[in-house]
């Protein structure tokens, strides 16, 4: 995929599965999955891709998240992600940036591995209001705190809005983490939002109440979410959250009043 100048790749690290009715509700309906189940296996399962997003701008090679890592834990594995950067020309040294959309276990997997940093060229960037949640907060995730303490002296935290590189601007919107960052990429008149885990699955752009499990301020999240949907819509914006299907980006298109995502 090219945004203008820009080259931003899909990299597969594993795969996370979930039932879908277990972490994606909508409040006062029983079975919300009943209108929409194309989006869900036969048997209620939900497919989660894990990995992150390679992306090329002049000199500088970005990998936005890095998966959950060479690690099986049940329900989530990984393992794969370096060869997907290996399939694309990439070595780990090659990395000028790592940049996080925010601090989940499945999110920061190759930060890091028995205690050294794998990318060991590149500047590691979160949110401080993630790192102060997950890494040194009283309720400090113990996945976070191994995977990014060994990255430390590589490691730039910011609390603005800034841009990162040409074309890569970080846009902060909290509300499914303290520090949750989407990634802006814009070269001429194109423009492409790596959301993260701002919505886990293109239901979530079609119906504007459903929740997730995971949000830890499901309101804010909710209005995050819409709020970017709504000004995306029936633009030639490009949305991908990181648990999308293959990955895949897409526009939102509205009809009649209704949204819906659209995968290219």
């Amino acid at each position: 995929m090219r945004i203008g100048d820009i080259e931003v790749l899909a990299v597969m690290d594993g795969e996370g599965t979930e039932t879908a009715a277990e972490i994606l509700t909508r409040p006062g309906t029983d079975d919300p999955w009943a209108c929409h189940q194309h989006h869900r296996d036969p048997d209620g399962t939900l497919h989660l891709p894990l990995g992150g997003f390679l992306v090329r701008s002049g000199a500088r090679t970005v990998l936005v998240d890095a998966g959950v890592g060479p690690h099986d834990h049940g329900r989530y594995h990984g393992g794969a992600l370096l060869d997907s950067l290996a399939a694309h020309g990439v070595t780990p040294a090659d990395v000028t940036d790592v940049l996080f959309t925010h601090l989940h276990f499945d999110h920061v997997g190759w930060a890091a591995v028995q205690d050294r940093p794998v990318f060991p060229n590149a500047v590691y960037r979160a949110h401080r209001a993630d790192w102060q949640h997950f890494v040194t907060g009283p309720d400090a995730s113990p996945e976070a705190v191994a995977k990014l303490t060994p990255v430390e002296d590589r490691l730039e935290l910011f609390d603005t809005d800034f841009t990162i590189a040409p074309g890569i601007d970080a846009l902060h919107l909290p509300g499914h983490t303290p520090g949750t960052t989407a990634y802006v990429l814009s070269s001429g008149a194109r423009r492409a939002l790596l959301l993260g885990d701002i919505a886990h699955s293109v239901v979530q752009f079609s119906e504007r109440d459903w929740q997730v499990i995971w949000d830890l301020d499901p309101a804010a999240a909710s209005a995050v979410r819409n709020r970017i949907a709504d000004e995306a819509a029936d633009t030639d914006d490009l949305l991908v959250a990181a648990h999308f299907p293959g990955m895949r980006f897409g526009r939102i298109l509205t009809a009649d009043g209704h949204r819906r995502f659209v995968a290219v």
